[in-house]
């Protein structure tokens, strides 16, 4: 087995020794509007490098003097003919030029359009390098000079010091739960193993296919966070064996037969939720969601194969020192004393009410800033507000309108689009929101024209958004041609109304799956209801927290954030598909001891207590270490990933302390056995799932003698 998995992570190395390769531009989603049109505008407008070639401003500027001085004015010539020297540039303008002007009304500032062809990232670097010189040298000339666009090279963000802290935090609190170094070690040493295996096949992946640079981060996130989990119930149930008096071997087949049965459960209820962001028609999402569905499968694989190797190398060896006897002898009589979670399950099972009504209160408070969600594909200017291109961005928005640089592209499609086109511009020219409507411009064969339309408001502005609607209204009916809207900014606005839709029928999606997969388990109606609904209270709670941190900028210097921006608009789809996956594995093994005591003859009450015992500890143990996992990429200084992670951290810690220990078992206590009612017929015909092993004879309901609480917490 060792040497399989070996074999497998050789062949991802060589699969990515072609070179992991990231696209960060491809936003599109096939089928709208403006996305078709983008494929008609390159047809028709081809250009001699459209694949290599791009383009970024310089920004010259006085404050209160004219460019037009000829001192100014020799300055801004000598840094754009140096521009134009540079082998990456294929041509530049100079917006002091009566040939291509571009100057402001007091003439204190102009553009130059820099165009250039590179071959690869050391092309862009050293093209970012020479033009930040040459700026440099203009400014100490007395002309303030900014390089604009965006020519970062960096790859996507794995590892850094905050991440490895919280890899740290989450070892640590598997250090507490097991008492051995050893256990905690194989428990940790696996997940990684787990995510190189990983995250080395979806870089080798993206040699042959480029990926978001978000992508490999989701799947590293994700599979440290099961990885550690999985090996945690598997691993406590192997000791909780051997000290049942089982020898290595017969307690690695009981632990991964039982267990490992609901590390199946659970790890395939993820992939599902990931694997289902495919069905919602946007291939960029589509991507990552497999990706970490990928990262999962893998960690559950580790868990199932590997992990059983590493307990025969450890053995006894992974119990505490003064538990290694090979022949342990049973407590001479039975500890009465009841448990933490024993106490904390009486209570809410006394009081379900004064828990219920709170706990379902605090979490809507913490999703009140959900209703003020604001959503963007990307921030005009970039994210840093002390970047040269957000500061390049705002100062030819304040000198030549707000949308000035994201002009829409109006393109008409026609047997006469001269004609066609003039006959568009016209209608759109007299729009409330239009700043200015560039001519027509037809193709070679006239089977096309091209519009450029400025509006007056951003591209990230609702005003925007509605002018785009309002475009598209007013050129249907121009004869004998089709009319489309399209560029960067009305793609951006598709996508952002393409995402809002696919999330609304997603969370559909899941709701049901969920309450589905949960009535297989349970066989109740009443129990997967309280599971789905906390869930989407717990999603809610993510999701706020998100929203006041990342849009709203509170605490944002804690995290990061330099000043509040819209939310990027895949990042809701993203979190629902993560969190279901981690919620539901709460459920099942908080649930699933409850159901089993019930099951066993034990009033509501009573089961919701021996649940406690037994799965409370395994509950707050692994959302303690998913979320030290997670807040560890709170603070990756990366604004997607670390809104991500913040929404998961507190998804987490909400869903697993308060919807599944506190909100769950006390709607059962309130309903107490009719909790568990099923329509006799819908009994009959529904299959039966087996998610702990209990047919293999794997339960040790009976055995209150161990002495870690988070082992018999894995008896189930």
């Amino acid at each position: 087995m060792i040497a399989a998995w070996v074999a497998i992570l050789v062949a991802v190395i060589v699969g990515m020794m072609a070179g992991p390769q990231t696209d960060g531009d491809d936003f599109e989603i096939p089928g709208t509007e403006s996305s078709d049109a983008m494929s008609t505008l390159n047809d028709k407008f081809p250009t001699s490098d459209a694949k290599s070639a791009g383009s970024l401003p310089v920004v010259f500027h006085m404050d209160g003097l004219p460019l037009t001085d000829s001192a100014l004015r020799a300055t801004v010539d000598r840094a754009v003919e140096e521009i134009g020297e540079l082998p990456e540039v294929v041509s530049v303008t100079n917006g002091l030029s009566s040939d291509s002007p571009k100057l402001s009304e007091d003439q204190d500032t102009a553009v130059s359009t820099v165009s250039y062809r590179l071959a690869d990232d050391a092309d862009k670097t050293a093209l970012h390098d020479r033009l930040e010189a040459i700026a440099d040298q203009a400014t100490d000339d007395g002309v303030r000079t900014v390089v604009g666009g965006d020519l970062s090279v960096a790859g996507p963000h794995l590892f850094g010091p905050s991440e490895i802290i919280g890899v740290a935090i989450a070892f640590l609190v598997l250090m507490i739960t097991y008492g051995s170094l050893a256990a905690a070690g194989i428990n940790m040493l696996t997940a990684l193993i787990g995510v190189a295996v990983g995250i080395v096949g979806v870089l080798g992946y993206s040699a042959f296919s480029p990926i978001q640079p978000t992508t490999p981060i989701l799947a590293v996130m994700l599979g440290l966070a099961v990885g550690i989990d999985y090996a945690l119930f598997v691993v406590a149930r192997f000791r909780a064996e051997l000290r049942s008096g089982r020898g290595v071997t017969d307690a690695i087949g009981q632990a991964v037969g039982t267990a490992g049965s609901a590390v199946v459960f659970a790890g395939a209820t993820v992939v599902v939720a990931l694997a289902g962001l495919s069905v919602v028609g946007v291939p960029f999402l589509a991507e990552m969601g497999l990706a970490a569905a990928f990262a999962v499968v893998v960690a559950v694989g580790i868990a199932l194969t590997l992990l059983p190797v590493a307990l025969a190398l450890g053995g006894r060896r992974l119990l505490p020192r003064a538990e290694r006897a090979d022949d342990p002898e049973p407590d001479a009589a039975e500890d009465t004393t009841p448990s933490f979670f024993e106490r904390w399950g009486a209570l809410v099972a006394r009081r379900p009410g004064r828990v219920l009504v709170p706990a379902v209160l605090a979490l809507t408070v913490l999703a009140i800033p959900v209703m003020s969600l604001q959503t963007s594909l990307s921030t005009p200017g970039g994210s840093d507000p002390s970047s040269s291109q957000r500061e390049a961005y705002d100062l030819i928005s304040a000198e030549f309108g707000a949308g000035s640089q994201s002009p829409l592209v109006v393109l008409v499609d026609s047997d006469n689009a001269r004609l066609a086109g003039e006959r568009t511009a016209e209608a759109i020219a007299g729009l409330p929101g239009v700043a200015s409507v560039s001519p027509a411009t037809p193709s070679a064969d006239n089977s096309a024209a091209m519009i450029s339309v400025t509006s007056m408001s951003g591209p990230d502005e609702e005003r925007t958004s509605q002018l785009v609607g309002e475009i598209r209204s007013a050129v249907t009916d121009i004869p004998d041609a089709s009319v489309a809207v399209t560029g960067e900014t009305a793609v951006s606005i598709d996508v952002n109304d393409k995402l809002h839709t696919a999330l609304i029928t997603y969370i559909v999606l899941i709701v049901g799956l969920a309450f589905l997969l949960l009535v297989l388990l349970f066989r109740s109606l009443f129990v997967p209801l309280v599971a789905t609904l906390g869930f989407l209270l717990s999603l809610g709670a993510g999701m706020g927290a998100s929203v006041a941190v990342f849009q709203w900028n509170w605490l944002g210097g804690i995290f990061g954030v330099d000043e509040g921006a819209p939310i990027l608009s895949f990042l809701p789809i993203i979190v629902v598909g993560i969190l279901f996956g981690l919620a539901m594995d709460y459920q099942v093994f908080l649930g699933s001891r409850i159901h089993e005591a019930h099951s066993r003859g034990l009033d509501t009450r009573e089961a919701i207590i021996e649940g406690f015992s037994r799965s409370g500890p395994v509950v707050v143990a692994a959302a303690a270490i998913m979320a030290a996992v997670f807040a560890g990429f709170c603070l990756s200084g990366d604004s997607l990933v670390g809104s991500i992670a913040l929404a998961l951290t507190v998804g987490v810690l909400t869903d697993a302390f308060v919807v599944r220990m506190l909100i769950m078992p006390a709607a059962l206590a309130l309903f107490g056995n009719r909790s568990w009612w099923l329509p006799a017929t819908l009994d009959r015909l529904l299959p039966r799932i087996d998610a702990e092993g209990l047919s293999i004879g794997g339960s040790d309901s009976g055995d209150r003698r161990r002495k870690n609480p988070v082992d018999s917490a894995i008896g189930g």
